[in-house]
């Protein structure tokens, strides 16, 4: 599933390439996504303008007239630029420009999400409403993690992949940043000190900024808009290295699973 930086990537072609674009018409095509399209969603926005994108966590959110499009790729879901209207498979909905452009959004295994909200009541959504703190805002402070994990025996990283704590970051990213914090992925939260959750925050600022500028990461399904893919997978330290020899000390990186995830980390450099 596509994580923060590949989302916030998409986020950044869309809104380059799409802000200010009057949409002509728009074509449904199959409504049985996660949750069935709203059947008056082309209607609403067809004739409309797209004013800006924004992300929220991991969802997209497309203002467009009086009415905000809620986006979510789910596993596989996709949106680039056709350059012809000779459709693919699983290709769900499309918004015809007035330029002559067409946005696709295709998804083979339809987890995504296609909703729709009035302006300004996207924070009240169900899908939004419960969402944490954004890791690159400055609110996502040492003393808040601490705070939040008072009391909590949780492992760190699954509490940095709890969406309802700190959004945007899944499997891989988390594994990227508890290996250059040096902290072990199994450590129960309410044993990290205040500065060890200052190398957490400052390493996941550092992670997601160096993701984002590399497109984000490209294991199997995800794009960007210009259908280019992903390049930190060639930084990657930890996820997915399993007893090949750590970078920093040559010890072989350790593997399993841990919630259910499989989890990465050298046992030297981690404690």
């Amino acid at each position: 599933m596509p994580e923060l930086p590949e989302v916030e990537t998409i986020r950044q072609g869309l809104a380059e390439q799409l802000a200010g674009s009057r949409i002509r018409a728009v074509q449904l095509r199959r409504r049985d996504l996660r949750v069935p399209v709203p059947r008056g969603l082309a209607s609403a926005i067809a004739g409309q303008t797209v004013e800006a994108v924004r992300r929220r966590a991991k969802y997209l959110l497309f203002d467009i007239g009086k009415h905000t499009l809620i986006s979510h790729l789910g596993m596989t879901g996709s949106w680039t630029f056709a350059s012809s209207k000779n459709y693919v498979k699983h290709d769900h909905l499309s918004f015809q420009l007035t330029d002559g452009r067409e946005l696709v959004f295709n998804d083979p295994r339809r987890f995504g999400l296609l909703t729709l909200v009035d302006r300004g009541e996207e924070a009240t959504s169900p899908w939004i409403r419960d969402l944490g703190v954004e890791p690159l805002s400055p609110e996502f402070t040492p003393d808040a993690l601490q705070r939040l994990a008072k009391g909590r025996t949780v492992p760190v990283k699954n509490f940095l992949m709890d969406q309802r704590v700190v959004v945007g970051i899944g499997n891989i990213y988390a594994s990227e940043i508890l290996h250059r914090a040096r902290i072990r992925p199994s450590r129960r939260v309410g044993r990290i000190s205040l500065s060890g959750w200052g190398e957490i925050v400052e390493s996941t600022r550092e992670i997601l900024r160096r993701a984002i500028g590399q497109g984000g990461t490209t294991l199997r399904n995800y794009r960007a808009v210009d259908g280019e893919s992903g390049r930190f997978k060639n930084q990657l330290m930890v996820y997915d290295r399993a007893n090949l020899p750590c970078f920093t000390c040559s010890v072989e990186i350790s593997a399993r699973a841990i919630g259910g995830r499989s989890t990465y980390w050298c046992k030297v450099c981690q404690k």
